[in-house]
């Protein structure tokens, strides 16, 4: 045990690391930050009563569980949200603390970040959200999420990185980075196969160990290998039977023994259901669990989650040991090391100029020009005298609401006000409001403060918008989805794949009167536009947070040249979606994976469905021109590397930025596979008539599926092509070659 000075000391380095440094010789191994993190962890492990340990291990409020104050060690405290800083709530409820300093910049939504293909931007993001974490001395931040788009009915589709596994998984390890590089652990969530709010916390999920490599746990894999990722969350739903929060196959057997992860495993709030399985099968810290330890008749309900007192009860009575104790403790006293024992860990900064500007940058990015008959965008300014403005969407908040993502953002500023402040009194913008959606603006206590109650008849308001599209030059149509229950939020999964509110039938009127009407669809979902060939421009939005009235002024006038790509394709109808044509979703209480490898583009292309927009598809207001992709050798063996390259020259009249996509194509397989698959991408900037070359190098992975038999990859001998496209549809051209 310490002494008194001795414990005194371990405090004062702790506190006044510079002062204390003349003294390093006393310092305990634990304290001594020039010694491996291994001997540090456990020189600590070695001081620690089993009470102390136990404690270390679940929560002690909502968002934090103990640290050792005795030996000096702080709490850890985790964070909301992928997008932004979830406001401070009260200890043990839901309720906002009612803080004033806790305002935050609201970045855009994931699928955002995802479809700017930019992987510059993925580490932008990661950075500015770390910072804001660091200075709300948060050590881990419950983001980002990597779950596979399956359906455009996933509630929490807005949250991740789309359907292809490749970009997910390049887009992600430069968040970790960017994150971590702040002493801040980013909790990579939901694993795994995350991709239904319906009975979320009970449905068992069915897939094959073939769909499982191939699709849904790449992103994850590469987080942990590539990104270094210092947590992970556990998912809410079953696999093999038994909750992912405490999953042997998951947890132990893949995410352990074959990644190598020394991350701390977290539980999503209430995931955890068993005490033993949360022993043995792989979870460290429990946060949230549905427990009641004030029917024990004790003080503390926190006593009562599955890795408390019922864990120590059975090392106690000796039906556990502490090995899986240990180990736990082990982990999280490493995460401590890497963030709040850090001593040079960065101070961050918060709710700053330079994070709303980048995530500005990220905003204008990332928004994707779908449609642009007759070039009606960008808008002429100086010309176009009068613009009408029309839709809920245009106006109404999103930074609140949508479940855990919620956020009380320090300002947002609306598409609306973002088009009135950038065209100014160079033109007339009139305003009409549509359709009523929905009218409430509050989330967990936060509160918007807007008020979009509405008296007027749905033929009134219609009417409205017809009169003043009408007398337009250009009408902006500005709807989509919400944040609202069963829409784009979590805890339940949208109803279908239409627009809600009676929109089909507002657009549809609009377009009837005025030809120059653009669509600006606010979504992290697909949505069904049969109105797509009677509007004249259709822009993707997305959840922009707080510059997002801004980023979309400056892409609709032209001051930023579009040149997002869509993460994931746009279906027709539903039952375009592999999901929904091969077997009935949402499961309740089992959810079979029918369609295997065979989701997003890749049933597209396997099907011949034709797409209303796919796979990496975003136009621009400039041209490119493509090249013929060569590659530098024709034949290489499994321990080889091929390259290809392809020029690409902006042939319009204005600067423009490009995603330059590499798809391989298996021509000949003793399985089924996709069409092609996409293994790399990269974006460039060119300047009217600049011409870049742009090269991709890849090897025996981009080769190989998943062989079940042998639980290994395997890349097949034959012929393979290199397919160089704009899009997944759009290709532009192939070299074959040989793998001997």
């Amino acid at each position: 045990m310490f002494s008194r000075k001795s414990t005194l000391a371990a405090l004062l380095a702790i506190a006044m690391p510079g002062a204390y440094a003349q003294q390093k010789t006393d310092v305990p191994v634990y304290l001594d930050d020039s010694q491996p993190i291994t001997k540090r962890v456990a020189d600590a492990l070695s001081r620690m009563t089993l009470e102390e340990k136990i404690a270390m291990i679940h929560a002690q409020s909502k968002f934090s569980s103990p640290g050792v104050p005795r030996l000096g060690i702080p709490e850890n405290w985790t964070t909301d949200g992928p997008h932004g800083i979830r406001p401070e709530v009260l200890w043990d409820e839901w309720s906002q603390a009612g803080w004033t300093n806790d305002s935050c910049i609201a970045f855009p939504a994931l699928t955002c970040l995802a479809a700017t293909w930019n992987k510059d931007m993925a580490l932008l993001y990661g950075t500015s959200i770390g910072e804001e974490a660091r200075y709300r001395n948060k050590n881990i931040l419950l983001g980002p999420g990597v779950n596979m788009y399956r359906t455009p009915l996933n509630g929490r589709n807005f949250e991740y990185m789309g359907e292809d596994p490749f970009l997910a998984g390049k887009m992600v390890v430069p968040y970790i980075k960017g994150v971590q590089s702040n002493g801040v652990a980013a909790c990579v969530k939901h694993f795994a196969l995350n991709n239904q709010e319906t009975e979320r916390h009970g449905v068992n999920v069915n897939v094959d160990d073939r769909t499982l490599y191939e699709i849904y746990l790449p992103a994850f894999k590469a987080a942990v290998q590539e990104g270094q990722a210092w947590a992970i969350m556990g998912s809410y739903n079953k696999y093999k039977g038994e909750h992912c929060c405490h999953n042997q196959y998951l947890l132990n057997d893949i995410l352990r023994k074959e990644w190598g992860f020394e991350g701390v495993v977290v539980s999503d709030w209430g995931g955890v259901h068993d005490t033993r399985q949360a022993i043995f099968n792989g979870l460290d810290m429990e946060f949230g669990s549905w427990t009641n330890g004030l029917s024990w008749g004790k003080s503390n309900a926190y006593d009562a989650y599955y890795l408390a007192k019922p864990y120590q009860h059975l090392i106690q009575t000796g039906e556990v040991g502490t090995k899986e104790l240990d180990e736990k403790v082990s982990r999280i006293l490493r995460l401590s090391f890497l963030t709040t024992m850090n001593k040079n860990r960065p101070f961050g900064s918060f709710g700053t100029e330079a994070h709303a500007l980048a995530g500005r940058r990220i905003a204008t990015e990332g928004i994707v020009l779908l449609q642009n008959k007759n070039n009606v965008l960008p808008l002429q300014v100086g010309s176009v005298k009068k613009i009408a403005v029309i839709g809920e969407n245009a106006l109404k908040m999103m930074t609140v609401g949508g479940g855990s993502s919620s956020l009380k953002a320090r300002y947002e500023v609306s598409p609306l006000d973002g088009l009135k402040k950038r065209i100014g009194t160079q033109a007339e913008i009139v305003f009409a409001r549509g359709y009523v959606g929905d009218a409430s603006g509050n989330y967990n206590g936060v509160v918007t403060g807007q008020n979009l109650a509405e008296k007027r008849s749905k033929a009134e308001l219609l009417e409205e918008a017809r009169t003043v599209a009408k007398n337009a030059d250009v009408v902006i149509f500005i709807g989509g989805l919400n944040k609202s229950d069963f829409q784009d939020s979590e805890g339940n999964d949208r109803k279908s794949l239409g627009l809600p509110y009676g929109q089909d039938t507002v657009i549809r009127e609009l377009a009837k009167v005025n030809k120059n009407l653009v669509v600006v669809n606010i979504s992290g979902n697909a949505v069904a536009m049969p109105w797509a060939n009677e509007v004249a421009g259709i822009v993707q939005g997305w959840f922009l947070g707080t510059e997002t009235g801004n980023a979309l002024a400056a892409v609709l006038t032209g001051d930023v040249n579009p040149s997002g790509k869509l993460p994931f394709s746009f279906p027709v109808k539903l039952e375009d979606v592999a999901a929904h044509a091969k077997g009935e979703f949402p499961g309740t209480k089992e959810e079979t994976y029918n369609e295997g490898i065979f989701t997003g583009y890749r049933w597209h292309e396997k099907q011949q469905i034709k797409p209303l927009f796919a796979f990496g598809y975003g136009l621009s207001y400039t041209t490119f021109q493509y090249g013929k992709v060569t590659a530098d050798k024709k034949s290489i063996t499994a321990a080889d590397s091929i390259s290809f390259a392809v020029t690409v020259k902006n042939t319009g009249k204005r600067a423009g930025a490009e995603t330059v996509q590499l798809y391989i194509s298996d021509v000949k397989s003793s399985v089924p596979r996709p069409v092609k698959e996409l293994k790399g991408f990269e974006k460039i900037s060119l300047e009217p008539g600049e011409e870049k070359t742009v090269r991709f190098t890849i090897g025996k992975n981009a080769l190989s599926f998943f062989d079940t038999a042998k639980h290994d990859w395997v890349a097949e001998a034959g012929e393979f092509e290199a397919v160089i496209g704009a899009s997944s549809a759009d290709v532009k051209s192939k070299v074959a070659f040989t793998l001997q």
